[in-house]
């Protein structure tokens, strides 16, 4: 059952997906060759407790960690670790927080110092995808018309797309309804309602979309071990459009990377 979000209630999970953010950005200047997931981790919970937050996966689904730090083939759900990041690695960062009763959960694929541009690509057009989806989340659409937007854009480009995996409603509880896949058909699935919040999130492989899940329990790689991109937005269905409740804009502040990507999806100038 979709639950819908009063406009105080969405104004919270605003808040929420901003200390995401914010972590985010943090982290951003801190991933280069040398240092550890673990230590990335430990830096971002303390960041969040010091907002009067909690973090949102420490302990959901007995996950023992604040962040999913997934490197190269890795596509979600990787544990922090002691090994240090690598020159031409890629690091997709998945932070939930917890505030106020409500979740935020975003997620952004970092390049650790210089990568391929096969690799530079991948990062691309993923993230472009994510806004193609977004797009697609209005009044009168279904789940399938974001599916499908990502799915064909990304194909089309020669990558896959996984299925396991999807993007979710989210509010009171991390996981809600409707679940949000990143393929499908046009016109299928959940109608799209007044209030709605998700999080869309593709995940998207550089060869096939088969995967793998590890013995731990936990960690999702590639089945051919290319890599993977993943790029995550909390999105709110207001006045029968999407609005942003995220924003990768305190990570390209950090990076000094200048982006208007995200303006169609905001009611007014974000102030950092």
């Amino acid at each position: 059952m979709i639950i819908p979000k009063t406009r105080e209630e969405i104004e919270l999970m605003r808040e929420s997906a901003m200390i995401v953010s914010k972590t985010l950005g943090m982290l951003a200047s801190e991933v280069k060759p040398g240092i550890t997931t673990l230590e990335l981790d430990q830096m971002a919970e303390d960041f969040i407790r010091s907002h009067d937050a909690v973090p949102g996966f420490l302990g959901l689904y007995d996950f023992p960690n604040t962040l999913c730090m997934s490197p190269n083939d890795q596509v979600v759900h990787g544990f922090p670790n002691k090994e240090p990041l690598k020159e031409g690695d890629i690091i997709s960062i998945d932070c939930g927080v917890l505030k106020n009763g409500f979740y935020g959960d975003h997620a952004y694929t970092f390049a650790v110092g210089e990568i391929t541009p096969e690799v530079e690509k991948l990062l691309k057009v993923t993230k472009e995808s994510l806004y193609i989806g977004i797009r697609e989340f209005k009044k009168g659409k279904r789940v399938g018309d974001v599916g499908y937007a990502i799915q064909n854009f990304c194909e089309s480009h020669g990558y896959g797309v996984v299925r396991e995996l999807v993007g979710h409603g989210i509010g009171r509880k991390m996981h809600e309804d409707p679940e949000m896949p990143n393929y499908g058909r046009r016109g299928r699935g959940k109608k799209f309602i007044e209030g709605m919040v998700v999080a869309i999130e593709p995940m998207i492989n550089m060869g096939t979309r088969q995967i793998r899940q590890h013995t731990d329990g936990w960690t999702i790689t590639t089945l051919d071990n290319k890599p993977s991109a993943h790029f995550e937005h909390n999105v709110a269905l207001i006045d029968g459009k999407p609005e942003l409740l995220s924003t990768f804009a305190y990570i390209y502040e950090a990076l000094g990377i200048e982006s208007e990507e995200e303006n169609e999806f905001r009611r007014e100038a974000l102030v950092l």
